[in-house]
């Protein structure tokens, strides 16, 4: 009875139910989430298999993958069977899908509304538990010239400094600028430093003939337009 209770490892299983082996012969669309991380750990412990572990990882995290994407390595490193290095091939896995998608997105290069913006910007501040200023650079037509990362902070805020902001939108020779950061708490309501930073930036940029067309605050898959709130 004993060994009647205990969990195959995935070796024994049948062929067509070992993850690898099943990605070989379906493809990747035919494998559950936890068939994959099972893929990337590789091995589970001695009391679960690699796809138990998975499942348990992912149950923990709500079977949520941008929960798990926001986990740190000494998080998942308190899962039995997880050390640090396939907490690291976690994190890296998660995080190569994260770029896929943001390079797909930078295939918009004409930004004229706010929802632009967001989906220009929305997979940069996706996953982050600390708050993060980027600026998007627009030329004359308010075609792409790049995006930059001004500075980021804590999970209470960050410091925007303006000279680096026209500095970097100088040197790029942009006609236009969008301000850009997230509110890891979730609140999309903008603080009184937001409306003062914004107000600033705005009177520098129309002195200096660099126009602040718009800032957009991040949060939980949402955004915060100053423009459509005709504030800007």
């Amino acid at each position: 009875m004993e060994n009647y209770e205990q969990k195959l490892g995935i070796k024994l299983w049948a062929e067509e139910d070992r993850p690898r082996e099943k990605l070989l012969l379906h493809g990747r669309r035919h494998l559950t989430d936890a068939e994959l991380i099972a893929i990337l750990i590789g091995s589970g412990n001695k009391n679960e298999t690699a796809v138990d572990l998975s499942k348990r990882i992912l149950s923990f995290y709500d079977n949520n993958l941008t929960k798990l994407g926001k986990a740190s390595i000494l998080e998942l490193s308190r899962f039995k069977g997880i050390g640090e290095a396939k907490a690291l091939t976690i994190i890296a896995a998660l995080e190569l899908g994260l770029r896929r998608k943001e390079t797909a997105e930078e295939a918009i290069t004409h930004v004229t509304t706010s929802n632009d913006v967001y989906k220009y910007l929305h997979q940069t501040f996706a996953n982050l538990n600390h708050e993060e200023f980027w600026i998007l650079l627009l030329n004359r037509s308010n075609r792409v010239i790049g995006k930059f990362l001004i500075s980021k902070g804590g999970q209470a805020g960050t410091v925007a400094d303006p000279k680096i902001i026209f500095k970097t939108a100088l040197e790029n020779n942009a006609a236009n600028v969008v301000l850009a950061h997230n509110h890891p708490s979730g609140n999309l309501k903008p603080s009184e430093s937001d409306d003062k930073l914004t107000r600033d930036m705005v009177a520098s940029g129309n002195l200096l003939g660099l126009y602040v067309v718009d800032h957009l605050i991040f949060a939980n898959n949402r955004y915060y337009s100053y423009r459509d709130e005709d504030l800007i």
